[in-house]
């Protein structure tokens, strides 16, 4: 899909509003932008979800919440087999239901993932004249020792890439199936 000029000028600036994060010499830092076929209400419903990634997430397969979902929760994730990890403890810094912005930090897991933080937002945007939504991912990480800053960015941008294409794969499958009212809602 061709973006416009103006979509572009639009990724770079939601990416200076809300992805910029703060750098330590020994970190890396991306951002990643995905257009996906369905109305933003529909691809938040998924994306809100910090109890239950793996609606979308291929690598999770299984997490569970301690408490109730508020700012500061935590989430015991495993992870399937086939990653260098088994278990990752996340919490939830930002959950803004009218922005569309989610925040997470993992503070444990037995990974390499170290001061690891993202962002994910949700912008409204046309496609083929249809509701569709910008989804920009980003994030920042410790580079473990014995690694570059390129080696690092890009293992969490492939991660990040399958979580996006199979959110992708998921939102537009319930869009095609007709789903206008968004799914799970606490």
């Amino acid at each position: 899909m061709s973006m416009s000029a103006n979509g572009s000028r639009m990724e770079t600036e939601y990416i200076r509003r809300h992805h910029q994060h703060q750098m330590r010499e020994n970190q890396c830092s991306s951002a990643l932008v995905k257009h996906i076929r369905a109305p933003v209400h529909l691809v938040w419903s998924l994306v809100r979800r910090f109890d239950q990634p793996q609606k979308y997430k291929p690598f999770i397969s299984r997490c569970v919440v301690q408490g109730d979902l508020e700012i500061g929760s935590v989430r015991e994730v495993n992870v399937k087999s086939g990653l260098p990890a088994t278990t990752s403890t996340e919490r939830l810094e930002l959950l803004d239901d009218n922005e569309h912005i989610l925040s997470i930090t993992i503070v444990g897991g037995d990974h390499r993932l170290r001061n690891y933080s993202s962002m994910i937002t949700l912008h409204p945007e046309i496609i083929d004249g249809r509701p569709g939504t910008m989804v920009i991912e980003s994030f920042v990480v410790d580079v473990p020792d014995g690694n570059t800053k390129d080696e690092t960015c890009y293992f969490v941008e492939a991660l990040i890439k399958c979580n996006l294409k199979s959110l992708a794969d998921v939102s537009e499958r319930l869009a095609v199936q007709g789903r206008t009212e968004p799914i799970d809602r606490c």
